[in-house]
């Protein structure tokens, strides 16, 4: 692992350390906030998954998406299927931006300049979780090996068919 991933994982990782254990502590705060996005969550997680025992109750699933990022935010510091950690602490961050710093509704101007930079912080958050996810660590992506595997297939299969007929053709010269 390279130096700045060495440093740039757990950087970006901390974070949402720092907010899980923020919400952990707060959740019966912070449900009042998350009603609004977990009203409309739940019901459609209910129905992509029928029969799976989906919470309804949005202090519940605070602390349910606190255990997500702790356990992905140490995935992603420790370099453990970094990628998968990333995508985890992106889908958490966009619900979790949209309920909490909903700077639209805001009536005070400077709670809702407050809001305003916390929502584009996440949004920057979420640009450097995208580029974790796509991080390759310099080996090919599974596009690039899928597409090389196909032109490496096609390229044996011709030498391949070209081998069979001059084989054939041998075969028919002797018999003749």
């Amino acid at each position: 692992m390279t130096p700045v991933r060495l440093v740039a994982r757990p950087l970006l990782a901390s974070t949402f350390v720092v907010g899980a254990v923020n919400a952990l502590k707060n959740s019966d705060k912070l449900a009042a906030k998350a009603a609004k996005v977990t009203d409309r969550v739940a019901p459609l997680a209910q129905r992509a998954a029928p029969g799976a025992p989906i919470p309804t109750d949005a202090q519940t699933l605070i602390r349910i998406n606190a255990g997500v990022l702790l356990v992905a935010a140490a995935a992603l510091a420790a370099g453990k299927a970094p990628r998968l950690a990333s995508t985890a602490l992106a889908i958490s961050l966009v619900p979790t931006t949209v309920a909490g710093h909903a700077f639209w509704d805001e009536t005070d101007a400077t709670a809702k300049n407050t809001q305003r930079l916390q929502f584009f912080k996440n949004a920057a958050v979420l640009g450097g979780l995208l580029l974790a996810g796509v991080d390759t660590e310099g080996k090919p992506g599974l596009a690039w090996r899928a597409s090389h595997a196909a032109t490496n297939t096609r390229k044996e299969t011709k030498r391949l068919a070209k081998s069979a007929r001059r084989e054939a053709k041998r075969a028919k010269s002797k018999i003749s």
